[in-house]
């Protein structure tokens, strides 16, 4: 059996045993639960601090819930009124938060390799798992992406997937391709405007495709990407009907793909940019499946770190 995770900061080079491991734990969570429907106790007594110094909808709630149906206690952080908002350095916020005697810490940050600074800052046994850094790694995104696609295509070494949009600044993208790789998936490919697209040596193993209609012929699975108009400058901002046009989902693009491919993004949506509402909304999506996994890949995740 693989060794037990004491931090999460990263998907890349993480064995395909770590990564089954945490799905099965997810499944196992997900019914001993009853869909969430039934509190457990396996961390009762424990603290979990959330410290966001990016907005969040979807990752943060999603902590917040499984941490509590853990029975965990949950702090979030309030980035606008601490000290950090007054210049503090961000390891001196760390210590003072170690001194609280703290668990387990959930950072997102805009920097990519903060959560492993944090990591190498830490002076107790605080654990750190990353809620998202930069461009760099979205790791709780690409496992929860992992189970979506496993509960409707488990064999992975026969999966192809493709990725399209602005792969250049996603740090879910890296995650998921990451995760793909360690277990198996027979074909990436990768697809969005030029400018948007990074240098080929990010992603070894992955095919890049420029055109949509042929990128999405024939996959398994779909998985658009917002742009993320906050890492852009503004003269990189496409054109949105332009965008949508040559990048865009839609109903005529979905007949592209294989049969009952599975349509996902990480939320949140943009639609009529990125994808069409009656995709969106339609019988192959699995975007709200993905929010759902999400907590319970996170409780699995959460327990993992913490030894339960």
């Amino acid at each position: 059996m693989s060794q037990r995770l004491r931090h999460l900061t990263s998907l890349e080079n993480m064995p395909s045993a770590t990564i089954e491991r945490l799905l099965d734990r997810a499944v196992s969570m997900r019914d001993a639960c009853a869909h969430g429907t039934r509190k457990l106790d396996l961390l009762a007594g424990r603290t979990v601090l959330n410290l966001f110094f990016e907005p969040s909808t979807r990752t943060r709630t999603s902590f917040e819930l499984a941490a509590r149906r853990l029975g965990a206690d949950v702090i979030n952080f309030d980035i606008g009124l601490s000290s950090t908002s007054k210049g503090e350095a961000l390891f001196d916020t760390l210590h003072t938060l170690e001194a609280m005697h703290l668990d387990t810490i959930v950072v997102r940050h805009k920097i990519s390799g903060t959560p492993d600074e944090l990591v190498r800052h830490a002076m107790s046994g605080v654990a750190v798992i990353n809620a998202g850094d930069g461009n760099r790694a979205h790791p709780t995104q690409g496992l929860l992406d992992m189970l979506t696609i496993r509960e409707h295509r488990p064999d992975f070494r026969q999966l192809k997937v493709v990725i399209c949009g602005d792969v250049k600044h996603s740090r879910v993208a890296r995650s998921d391709v990451h995760a793909l790789r360690a277990l198996g998936a027979k074909e990436i490919r990768l697809c969005g405007p030029a400018g948007l697209m990074p240098e080929a040596s990010e992603f070894p193993g992955c095919t890049i495709v420029e055109n949509f209609d042929e990128a999405i012929e024939g996959v398994d699975a779909v998985i658009m990407l917002r742009l993320q108009k906050e890492r852009m400058a503004s003269t990189d901002l496409p054109d949105e009907a332009a965008y949508f046009e040559r990048f865009g989902l839609d109903n005529r693009r979905l007949a592209l793909a294989g049969k009952g491919c599975l349509v996902m993004h990480p939320g949140p949506l943009n639609r009529g940019i990125e994808i069409a509402s009656e995709v969106a909304d339609g019988p192959q999506s699995r975007i709200l499946e993905q929010v759902g996994n999400g907590v319970f890949v996170r409780m699995a995740v959460l327990c993992e770190v913490m030894g339960r």
